[in-house]
Order: C-alpha cells, then sequence, then structure tokens
C-alpha cells in the first residue's frame, strides 16, 4: 500500500492549521517525511520554486490564492518548473461546479473533506502508481480528464 512512499517530497496548501496538521499525521503514518506546508496556493507556489516536489496536496479555497488558481499556475505558467507535478485537490464542498473547476484548471485526483487516512492514501496511490497521460489543447493541459458524466467540448 505506501511501498516507496518515504521518498515522496509532498507539498501541503491548506489556510487551515487543524487540518495541515491532520493530513500531515497521515502522511508520516505511511512514512512519508519529506514535507513543506504552505498557508495558501501563492505561498506554495513560491516553495516549488526552490523545492522539487514530488506531488502536491492542495485546498481548494484559500486566500489570497486557491487551489484551483495554484493548479493552473503550475500547469501553465512559463517559469512552471514542473507543470506535471501530480496535485490533488482537497475541499469541504463536492458541489459539481467545484469538481468541474478543479477538474478544468488540471487537478489529477480529487478528495472531500472530512478526509480519511483511506481517502488520501488511495489518491496518492493512484498518481504515482496508476498516472494518467497528459494532454495539451487550445484551452486545457493537465491530466487526460475523466471522472464527470458531462461532455467535454470537442477541441479543434
Amino acid at each position: 500500500m505506501s511501498d516507496g512512499f518515504g521518498s515522496l517530497k509532498v507539498l501541503l496548501a491548506d489556510d487551515n492549521q487543524h487540518m495541515r496538521a491532520i493530513i500531515v499525521a497521515i502522511l508520516k503514518g505511511v512514512g512519508i517525511t519529506h514535507l513543506r506546508e504552505a498557508n495558501d496556493g501563492a505561498e506554495a507556489l513560491q516553495i516549488l520554486r526552490d523545492w522539487p516536489a514530488d506531488l502536491a496536496i492542495v485546498d481548494f479555497h484559500m486566500q489570497p490564492l486557491d487551489g484551483v488558481e495554484f493548479t493552473h499556475m503550475v500547469r501553465n505558467s512559463t517559469d512552471s518548473k514542473n507543470p506535471y507535478l501530480p496535485i490533488i485537490m482537497m475541499t469541504g464542498f463536492a458541489e459539481r461546479s467545484r469538481v468541474v473547476d478543479a477538474r478544468d484548471s488540471g487537478v489529477t485526483e480529487f478528495v472531500v473533506k472530512p478526509v480519511t487516512a483511506r481517502s488520501i492514501i488511495d489518491r496518492i496511490n493512484a498518481v504515482i502508481f496508476h498516472p494518467r497521460p497528459f494532454v495539451r489543447t487550445d484551452d486545457y493541459f493537465g491530466p487526460m480528464r475523466r471522472g464527470i458524466d458531462e461532455p467535454v467540448k470537442a477541441r479543434a
């Protein structure tokens, strides 16, 4: 279940210190010790400039830069060090519009709060051991989108 997790470098961005503590405890419980924490997407982007994370776990709602904006910048900024970074989005709100926003920004996986150790571990296993291919279109760059019943517009 957690083979190979010990060497992973994980960036965790959430503006709620209590939630970060819960996620850190889960990560340390499966042997992940290379961790950096950020209070928001802007701080997380700054960390990525100097620290090559293997995976980012980010909250949807943060100020001043939320998880969707963070993901879009990681995927599309010309100065992004790793546009292929696996990104797991967390949210306390599972409305379809939020899931679609996260998917369309290039999020790799999605987990709804309250998180469980199993839900986090399952998403990490998915992004590390079963990565989806990346696609580029005129208005999207990220992992092949799936899991939403809505038809994707045809792209020229």
